[in-house]
């Protein structure tokens, strides 16, 4: 019974007081980084900026849940008779949100249709919630639910290894647009590890899950949003069809103008310049 209770301290449960400070940095990272990306572009080219902004806040708020330790329920370890782990919840409810917006992202930049967007955070969805219920499941079946995560994760990766970047490729953002997917396609590809030594096969112990975890979790929006902000200075967002005005979002450079810029007074009021005029 004294090595049950020692096991489960060590790595059934994280310890109450030890992870206070590296969560409060976490919580930190993320809110200096949703503040300082939304006032770093231009007006009518935020688009990435508030996509990631509303990723950081999320974090924010998930990782603030885990540092009280709240957002967590105990479940019944497959390899462990009589153990409980704490299952996070609230770590996939930043994984739905977050990984959905950085979906969005890195497709806008690569021009691929609204369709393939939507179907693309579809798939990140289901990869998520996928693995949300295999880590509730206290059997073997739990890796029946890992393998529909991976499924999706692997379809969605096609999607944007492949698909986007040939449409990246007739907006003339193939070069960032290929070193960026690549990276988050790298950095998404960690996280099955992650799993399957941490809710899956109970391998590590939970504060160690938080270690994994929450280095990937910074750098997959902290670190990989930086880097995108950084490199979205020099894009051409009109290119894109990204750029907004006052008057909503305007056409492809070649298609459309700019109606802030026009300065005929008639025209820009939606009146016709030809109309006869009373003498």
């Amino acid at each position: 019974m004294g090595l049950h209770r020692k096991w489960r301290e060590k790595k059934g449960s994280m310890p109450s007081h030890s992870e206070d400070i590296k969560l409060f940095l976490k919580i930190v990272s993320f809110l200096c980084f949703g503040f300082l990306s939304g006032f770093a572009a231009k007006n009518g080219e935020r688009l990435f900026h508030y996509l990631f902004v509303i990723a950081s806040f999320t974090g924010s708020i998930c990782y603030f849940a885990m540092a009280s330790d709240l957002g967590n329920v105990p479940v019944a370890t497959e390899f462990h008779n009589g153990m409980t782990r704490q299952i996070w919840y609230a770590r996939y409810i930043n994984w739905f949100v977050g990984w959905a917006l950085i979906t969005i992202a890195t497709l806008l930049l690569s021009g691929i249709s609204w369709a393939t967007v939507l179907y693309s955070v579809g798939l990140s969805w289901i990869w998520v919630c996928s693995w949300l219920a295999g880590a509730f499941v206290s059997t073997s079946y739990k890796w029946g639910f890992y393998a529909f995560g991976i499924a999706a994760y692997i379809i969605l990766s096609s999607q944007l290894i492949y698909c986007a970047r040939i449409s990246a490729c007739r907006v003339g953002s193939e070069k960032q647009y290929t070193i960026i997917a690549c990276v988050l396609v790298f950095l998404w590809l960690l996280y099955p590890i992650a799993w399957g030594l941490d809710e899956g096969g109970n391998e590590i112990s939970v504060t160690s899950g938080f270690i994994f975890y929450g280095i990937l979790d910074i750098l997959i929006i902290p670190g990989f949003g930086a880097c995108f902000m950084v490199l979205s200075r020099g894009w051409d967002y009109s290119a894109l069809a990204l750029q907004f005005t006052q008057y909503g979002r305007t056409a492809r450079k070649d298609e459309g103008v700019h109606p802030e810029k026009e300065t005929n007074p008639t025209t820009a009021t939606g009146g016709d310049e030809n109309a006869p005029t009373s003498s």
